[in-house]
């Protein structure tokens, strides 16, 4: 009798983890109060200068943070406490907001401090977003990954949808205020659940935490080294800074078009944010089904054809209903590349380097979104909203065109768990400073067969990448002039325990590239393996370790 093939996770099935139900619901209402201030930010600006460059200085302020702080974020939430990083970030953000609060409710506010206040918002956003992304494996069991990232996005987009649409009522019926104040008590419900929150154990380990800027700087290897992750930043790149024009301009829009079916501009600008948001929760619903059929890759470039098709409506039928079909299709456009590639990025990272690789993917996808504000903002200034919007729909057409070759979601079979494959290197140098000795240079002598040096370069060119990605810093492959079917490889590291780190960096996967190089080594032992440090503040030869570690 054949075996029953393994049931799919539901797209509900993350639920079942109390620690994802609670921290989902509690960031789904933070959600809808930061949409509340967006909206409200966006239209306060629309109040105080009618400028359509200024008020993308909104989108820009808010998007500009994550950024130019990513890289900073993602290292501070691999080597701190996430949930004491959370919790005091949320708190500093409670209090900012309750600053503008006061400051709208006593109509004390200008065009800068607008700008000011969103953009230390976007700056708290920026210094907790790679830590939430981070978090979510520890909260969800491995297959029912994939679902946790979309029912996050379900989230964002359920908030989208009821935010705006609450913000303009509660602007045309409270006051401008009102927004922000909702979204300053929101931040108290985050705040609760945070401190409910029990994190799983993670394994510690025995080495100290990287120096700060080092980390930073292993991140942004690894993702350069990480052929899927890079895969999803050139996918991302390409759609954000032409999709950025929907979100930039949108206001401008509304307004434009708020004496033809609506009697009040704000109420229409929350009205098409909740049309998207809406529009996007139901195609996040169908999105696992339509992935059994459609490729990763498929999926981004519908979605980016889609989004071309919603800017021409803006585009050519200034008039509400076209707008609000636009709305409609920019919705479901919007999810299907979003979600794509966030599981993409997620299933390409290990856990050691997740929060800084997904920093990495943040930046990419801030920074795309920051400089794509900003520059419609000034394309609709200078030419008019229509050709804006007309620009950013062919250049979203062009991208989609010239990535079609480029796949996502190939990391997925790949097994990123610690492997623990390496053993520990003997040593015989006594040093308490050991571990801050450097650099290492690490070399590894191979013996193959003749004629077989093709495959065998082959195989230990893609080790490089490993060797790269886990923390060395230079890499090279020599032959020995007197012993042709000798080989040497070596890779240099920064310091002893980044070397150590490497080891535990190491996954499963990596172990089976290493045992594809190794195949080829004829040798009767294993190959021989030196590690060379750089000589200590003290004068003398250079210590030499050997073992067969590598």
């Amino acid at each position: 009798m054949a075996s029953a093939r393994p049931k799919k996770p539901s797209a509900w099935s993350p639920f079942k983890y109390p620690a994802f139900a609670l921290l989902w619901t509690a960031t789904l209402v933070s959600n809808i109060g930061t949409w509340m201030h967006d909206v409200g930010a966006g239209w306060l600006m629309t109040t105080l200068s009618p400028s359509p460059a200024i008020v993308a200085l909104v989108q820009a302020a808010t998007t500009a943070p994550v950024f130019l702080f990513a890289l900073l974020a993602g290292a501070l939430a691999d080597r701190l406490d996430k949930k004491r990083l959370l919790i005091w970030v949320n708190l500093a953000m409670l209090l900012v907001t309750a600053g503008m609060t006061a400051m709208v409710a006593f109509d004390q506010m200008t065009p800068v401090l607008v700008v000011t206040f969103t953009f230390l918002l976007g700056t708290g956003a920026a210094l907790i977003a790679p830590a939430w992304q981070a978090v979510v494996p520890s909260l969800v069991g491995q297959d029912t990954l994939q679902p946790a990232v979309a029912l996050n996005s379900i989230g964002i987009n359920i908030a989208r949808a009821i935010g705006p649409a609450l913000a303009g009522a509660l602007i045309v019926s409270a006051g401008l205020y009102a927004p922000f104040a909702v979204n300053m008590l929101t931040f108290c419900v985050i705040l609760l659940a945070l401190m409910l929150w029990t994190p799983a154990r993670q394994p510690a380990s025995a080495l100290a935490p990287e120096p700060l800027a080092d980390a930073i700087f292993t991140g942004v290897r690894h993702a350069l080294n990480n052929a899927a992750l890079k895969a999803v930043l050139k996918r991302a790149l390409g759609f954000f800074l032409w999709a950025s024009a929907f979100w930039a301009l949108l206001p401008i829009a509304a307004k434009a078009v708020e004496d033809q079916m609506f009697g009040s501009g704000a109420a229409l600008y929350g009205i098409l944010l909740g049309t998207t948001g809406s529009a996007a929760v139901v195609g996040a619903l169908i999105l696992p089904r339509l992935r059994h059929y459609l490729a990763a890759e498929t999926l981004v470039t519908l979605g980016a054809i889609g989004m071309a098709f919603a800017l021409v409506l803006l585009a050519i039928f200034p008039v509400s209903l076209a707008v609000l079909a636009g709305a409609l299709l920019a919705g479901v456009s919007w999810i299907a590349v979003l979600t794509s590639l966030n599981v993409s990025a997620q299933t390409a990272l290990p856990n050691w380097v997740r929060a800084r690789g997904l920093s990495v993917f943040l930046m990419v996808f801030f920074g795309a979104m920051t400089v794509g504000s900003t520059l419609w903002g000034q394309v609709a200034e200078n030419v008019g909203l229509r050709a804006a919007f007309g620009v950013a729909a062919l250049g979203l057409l062009v991208s989609a065109f010239a990535l079609r070759g480029v796949k996502l979601g190939r990391a997925g079979a790949r097994d990123l768990s610690p492997a623990m494959a390496w053993p520990e290197p003997t040593v015989a140098l006594a040093s308490d400073d050991l571990n801050d000795r450097g650099p290492v240079l690490v070399s590894v002598r191979y013996d193959i067969k003749a004629g077989s040096e093709a495959d065998f370069l082959a195989a230990l060119s893609a080790l490089a990448g490993e060797r790269r990605r886990d923390g060395a810093s230079e890499w090279n492959v020599y032959q020995d002039a007197a012993t042709p079917t000798s080989w040497v490889e070596v890779f240099k590291l920064p310091s002893w325990a980044e070397h150590l780190r490497q080891h535990e960096r190491a996954t499963v996967s990596d172990a089976a590239l290493r045992s594809a190089v190794h195949a080829f080594h004829v040798g009767p032992q294993a190959p021989k393996v030196d590690h060379l440090l750089a000589p200590s503040a003290a004068p003398g030869r250079p210590p030499k370790l050997s073992d067969t570690d590598a």
